[in-house]
């Protein structure tokens, strides 16, 4: 039975800063969003998101062939269960990347020992949740890996099917945290689970839309082929650069598609009880971030021809102040995300 303050260990402020230092350097939203989180949350949700942060490093990693990352995968979900030393997986994962990993993953890497001995200090409940989440995770990474995605997914069932297995899930963990933080939170546990999914697949989505180029350069292709076929654009032709109507085209079915879970991710965070500000403000806030970079990326020539491509700086501070101005209001939350998404087709 959840209670509102779980037992557990002292809070760890060293391990409070060095896990917050961490978040810095490998993500500007979630060192945005976390903050916002209640106290007795953060260390929890900052050392899941690190965890899932190395696999997906692993992943990413185009120096690494599918058996590699299976074994490293396999290894890594075994430290995080206890069944393998921590130190020993962070040093070789450590020495198999390459400089095509940012400077922050590759540090993160190194650290990955102290990061998953915090996870072994959490609640039981709390690491019970977060090592569930990563075996499913990483279960879906090796699957994925193996058909080497170098031509993109097959249509959009199996995009669905993907986006699940690396987000997800993650948004299914966090309901269990939440959960566990509060009893309020927990009554609504069925229905927060059968909307979690689309909160995350929502995440997951934008960022491949965001990422086409990036990941183009790095040999990955995660665009489902069968809706860009259906207005006669092959992704076997995609190229940096402009790839003309046929190609708009399907980034837009995409772009609906994508708009359309953001939707579902909302009315999973309307479920949160509204005494519950800072769980509502954060994924208002990182729901909010999405949406504006789906916005962007739909209205943007820039971006179809893989040109330089950022949210203005002032999109950040303005949707947190409207955020926390509207977190209790339902009706005005819904008025929000209905303006940013409305040039989104759905």
């Amino acid at each position: 039975m959840p209670i509102d303050a779980p037992e557990s260990a002292p809070v760890r402020e060293d391990e409070l800063a060095f896990q917050a230092d961490m978040l810095q350097q490998v993500s500007r939203t979630y060192a945005l969003t976390i903050p916002l989180l209640p106290a007795d949350l953060r260390e929890a949700v900052t050392n899941a998101y690190l965890l899932c942060r190395i696999a997906d490093t692993i992943e990413d990693e185009p120096a690494l062939d599918p058996v590699r990352k299976e074994v490293l995968l396999g290894g890594f979900t075994a430290a995080v269960a206890g069944r393998a030393e921590a130190d020993a997986f962070a040093a070789r994962l450590s020495a198999l990347l390459s400089d095509a990993t940012s400077n922050g993953e590759r540090f993160l890497a190194e650290k990955a020992g102290r990061i998953v001995r915090i996870a072994h200090g959490l609640p039981l409940a709390r690491r019970r949740a977060i090592e569930s989440c990563l075996q499913k995770m990483t279960q879906g990474m090796i699957e994925f890996q193996r058909r080497r995605a170098t031509q993109g997914l097959r249509d959009m069932a199996e995009l669905e099917r993907y986006c699940y297995h690396v987000a997800g899930v993650v948004a299914k963990m966090l309901t269990e945290l939440f959960c566990d933080h509060s009893s309020a939170i927990a009554e609504r546990r069925e229905e927060l689970m059968a909307l979690a999914p689309s909160y995350g697949q929502g995440l997951q989505m934008t960022n491949i839309l965001r990422d086409i180029w990036s990941d183009l350069a790095r040999g990955y292709c995660w665009l489902p082929r069968e809706p860009f076929l259906a207005g006669g654009f092959d992704v076997d032709d995609l190229q940096a650069g402009d790839n003309g109507p046929a190609f708009a085209a399907g980034l837009d079915v995409l772009a609906a598609a994508t708009h359309r879970q953001l939707r579902q991710g909302l009315e999973f965070i309307l479920l949160i009880p509204r005494r519950e500000r800072g769980v509502r403000r954060h994924l208002l806030l990182t729901l909010g971030m999405a949406a504006l970079t789906l916005r962007r990326i739909h209205r943007s020539e820039d971006f179809r021809a893989d040109r330089d491509f950022n949210q203005p700086k002032r999109a950040a501070p303005a949707l947190m102040a409207a955020i926390t101005l509207l977190t209790q209001s339902d009706s005005a939350l819904r008025r929000l995300f209905g303006l940013i998404l409305r040039p989104v087709p759905r």
